[in-house]
């Protein structure tokens, strides 16, 4: 648990300061020590500490001060109290002010150590349910289904990717799945036990961006009622992915670059430069070459972004996946006891369409298919592509004016599929016309996939 954590003493006891920093750094906790509280909140805004010990009786600025400040300033921040006995009703209306948590002196080191860990348990649980409050849509898996060529070689890619610790740019058609590579390059990285944070470029204003990514103070403009983290300071340790990266504007651009360079960046209307280790995974559906040609986008912060660079194939070039991800989608939205299946109409349909829309599109396709489709078996008008695409088996005049020889079977089938038609699929009627039982055309219709049109 202590791998990692950072952790800031306040007391006013030097001696005490000392014994307890020696003690922690034992326990593989990174240490830092204060001996009065301004110097803590001088800390606390140059510094990510996951873990305040915190003295209550300090003279200069009180511990009361220093947790109120704390409250507004960070929400991941975890307080642990050090209260005298004399002080445990105090210690216990910090707890109603937002410390985790007090401990006694003297203190017993081991439940000191316990405590520190679920604290730190807690900020990491408070950190994940910002971050899914960031990412309502965010995809709940990272596997990547695929068996093409064109998918394994950039798979190999990304696997090297994930071993270094260079800034990303992922480029790629809209629903290529540029998000689901950023977040199996995190899960595969040295930082996959720390946050995976992601924003979309794309869809704030930029005073929302920015303060989205860098947090603001208090009184930074006119809704700031408090101070708030930015995403930067969230994902410390781990992986920021900034989606849509391209339509960053270029008034926020230097600032994004600033912090590539080397960590650094300021909340709107603070003057403390904070640092936050994080690595950058950007994502693009345009040529940010010619957008810097263009002057769209500065070639300074592309050369920093683009240490690696990962181009992901359109779903029309990687046609061995079309259908791997279609039983994908169809298993992953249907019920374990009422499957569905495409028809070999509908995988021959799906195969030769272009899919402008990349995967996102197919899995929309399937959603609506599901939907429509009346038994376990998905025809070509259930997938209800754009009628330029629908593809309907030979049949009737195809067949009539065809030249090609064909099998018994493929005769048998056009022939009832044409009977059933003439009776508006009245199964009694073209079972007698065709001089077999309704049970025997049922098997028919089953085997040759026969549906109304």
């Amino acid at each position: 648990m202590s791998k990692n954590s950072k952790i800031l003493v306040c007391d006013d006891d030097e001696t005490l300061c000392y014994l307890l920093k020696e003690q922690l750094l034992e326990e593989d906790f990174a240490v830092d020590a204060v001996y009065d509280g301004n110097d803590a909140i001088d800390s606390i805004k140059k510094k990510h500490y996951d873990i305040l010990l915190l003295d209550l009786n300090m003279k200069e600025t009180s511990g009361e001060e220093v947790l109120r400040f704390v409250s507004d300033y960070s929400t991941s921040l975890q307080v642990v109290i050090l209260s005298a006995q004399s002080e445990i009703k105090k210690a216990i209306e910090c707890i109603k002010m937002g410390a985790y948590d007090f401990i006694t002196k003297p203190y017993n080191f081991d439940e000191l150590v316990i405590t520190i860990n679920r604290a730190i348990e807690h900020k990491d649980l408070l950190v994940k349910t910002t971050i899914l409050s960031n990412q309502v849509n965010k995809q709940a898996t990272s596997n990547i289904i695929g068996d093409s060529t064109e998918l394994q070689r950039i798979m190999s890619l990304a696997n090297k990717a994930a071993m270094s610790d260079s800034n990303i740019l992922i480029e790629g058609e809209t629903g290529t799945g540029k998000e689901l590579m950023a977040e199996y390059i995190h899960k595969h990285s040295a930082r996959d036990d720390k946050p995976f944070v992601v924003i979309n470029c794309a869809s704030l204003p930029d005073q929302l961006i920015e303060s989205e990514l860098f947090g603001h103070e208090k009184g930074a403009f006119t809704d700031a009622k408090s101070a708030k983290q930015g995403l930067v300071e969230i994902a410390h340790g781990g992986t920021l992915f900034l989606d849509e990266i391209g339509e960053l504007s270029l008034t926020l651009q230097p600032k994004l670059l600033r912090f590539l360079e080397n960590g650094e960046y300021r909340r709107i209307g603070g003057v403390t430069t904070l640092t936050s280790n994080v690595r950058v995974i950007g994502a693009t559906n345009r040529n940010l070459i010619e957008e810097a040609d263009n002057k769209k986008f500065r070639k300074d912060l592309l050369f920093r972004l683009n240490v690696i660079t990962l181009t992901i194939p359109p779903l029309r070039e990687r046609r061995d996946d079309i259908l791997l991800l279609a039983n994908h989608f169809i298993k992953e939205k249907t019920p374990i006891r009422a499957p569905k299946h495409l028809s070999n109409e509908a995988e021959e349909l799906l195969m030769g369409y272009s899919f402008n829309g990349n995967i996102r599109e197919l899995d929309h396709i399937i959603e609506r298919a599901i939907i429509f489709a009346e038994g376990e078996i998905i025809y070509p008008e259930d997938l209800n592509l754009p009628q330029s695409y629908q593809v309907q088996p030979r049949m009737h005049s195809e067949i009539e004016h065809s030249e090609e020889i064909l099998s018994m079977e493929e005769l048998e089938r056009w022939h009832i599929k044409k009977v059933l038609d003439k009776n508006r699929w009245d199964r009694t009627q073209t079972a007698n016309q065709l001089g077999i039982s309704p049970k025997t055309l049922y098997t028919k219709i089953k085997k040759y996939e026969l549906k109304p049109v």
